[in-house]
């Protein structure tokens, strides 16, 4: 065989592991994909620059399909999220950013902002406003004194608008109380969130989204009082001539879903019917949020309570609450070193026992890619290299068998000739 000839199955035998390298590659390359698209199939593809993730910013539904997880089950809601308390991560989202009326959910704003100000037992004068407000009230008399613990009950437990007004009263007034609130939904990063009137009743420009009610509850769990106010079910409270009535909850799931820490509802006209709330089992929390739902949304909220429960820790999230706005720090001040004539020596630094765990993200959307399935690609990718390196050895071998024939024959050739001649 000629050098030509050798040449050209060298070359014919590198396009082959050329070919297997680049087919290890599309095939990586396919695994992270599709599950890059599986989320954005149905949510139009991930949008830029959103709060918690490109997924979020899509008007359709986002949600990882398959790994054995049960489908969505069917949500009426024009918005929704679905999402891990203790991680962030957000499982399942629908029109996540987009802003709607909140109606009485914007009370768990009022409560986060009011809460560490006010003491609980410090008494509060009503004034002419609060009982003046629309919608439900628990029937404050204006000039009567109230505790502070008493109203944070009933604007939570019954989202009685009175109370919240007299709350805001108590803070310093009612746009006092609105620039905290606003000042507070910029520090979770709630940028959806309007408020412009502290009870939620509607007003022109006030919105929230589902992202942001679930942000906002998130944050709101980890205060005691919070919790402890949405857990009641009922409770007496004060009526003039030092009588009292009783008042109880209107979120129903507290009656009948197991290991419901409570939430709060809200419903107008303009809104219609909107929720934020969250339930604990097996050592996981799930909140669920809505907005622009129908009247009898409870057996839907159930729903996706349950299926949060069956995707968490299973189902790659599409997003993630994010966390409060990190103060700048103040630099500290510097101060020059004294003169010395050498350096003391520095010990090495120790390096943590256990390096950081690695998570790979889809690049437009900060989308978590399981390692697992990494890791399947890449062992795809080598067996196709493997693969060419087998065929590029076999190859080698042939024509190495090929070269030697041909030289055998060569040696045969000329001993002929050699007899030939000397016969001649």
């Amino acid at each position: 065989m000629g050098a030509h000839q050798r040449q050209r199955g060298w070359s014919t035998a590198a396009k082959l592991a050329t070919a297997a390298l680049g087919a290890a590659t599309v095939c990586a390359a396919t695994v992270v994909g599709t599950l890059a698209g599986t989320a954005a199939a149905d949510a139009g593809g991930p949008v830029p620059g959103v709060v918690g993730g490109g997924q979020l910013g899509a008007a359709g539904t986002a949600v990882y399909e398959g790994y054995g997880l049960p489908a969505l089950p069917p949500i009426s809601a024009t918005s929704f999220v679905i999402a891990d308390a203790t991680s962030g991560q957000v499982l399942a989202a629908k029109a996540a950013h987009q802003k709607l009326a909140p109606a009485s959910t914007l009370k768990a704003l009022t409560a986060l902002t009011l809460i560490p100000k006010l003491g609980n037992l410090l008494p509060a004068v009503a004034a002419s406003d609060a009982p003046s407000e629309d919608g439900t009230k628990a029937g404050i008399v204006a000039g009567t004194t109230y505790r502070i613990d008493d109203l944070f009950t009933a604007m939570l437990m019954m989202s009685a608008n009175d109370a919240a007004v007299t709350l805001a009263d108590a803070n310093g007034g009612v746009a006092d109380t609105l620039a905290q609130m606003n000042a507070l939904a910029s520090h979770l990063q709630a940028g959806d969130t309007v408020a412009l009137t502290p009870d939620g009743l509607d007003a022109t420009g006030q919105t929230s989204s589902a992202y942001d009610l679930a942000l906002i509850f998130r944050a709101g769990l980890d205060i005691p009082q919070f919790r402890h106010y949405l857990a009641l079910r009922r409770a007496n409270f004060p009526a003039p001539n030092g009588t009292s009535f009783q008042i109880q909850t209107h979120d129903r799931l507290l009656t009948d879903y197991a290991g419901m820490i409570g939430g709060k509802n809200g419903y107008t006209v303009a809104a219609q019917a909107s929720y934020v709330g969250a339930a604990t089992r097996n050592g996981r929390t799930i909140i669920v949020s809505v907005m622009r739902d129908q009247a009898n949304f409870w057996p839907e909220v159930k729903s996706m309570l349950d299926w949060g429960f069956a995707a968490d820790g299973v189902a790659i999230p599409v997003g993630q609450l994010v966390g409060p706005i990190e103060p700048t720090p103040t630099p500290a001040p510097v101060v020059a070193a004294p003169a010395i004539e050498a350096a003391p020596a520095v010990a090495p630094a120790v390096l943590p026992a256990s390096a950081p765990k690695v998570v790979v993200r889809h690049a437009s959307s900060g989308t978590s890619i399981s390692p697992t399935l990494i890791w399947s690609a890449a062992g795809a990718a080598a067996l196709f290299l493997l693969f060419g390196a087998w065929q590029l050895a076999t190859r080698r071998r042939r024509y190495e068998k090929a070269d030697t024939r041909y030289l055998a024959g060569l040696s045969r050739l000329s001993a002929a000739d050699e007899y030939s001649s000397e016969t001649r």
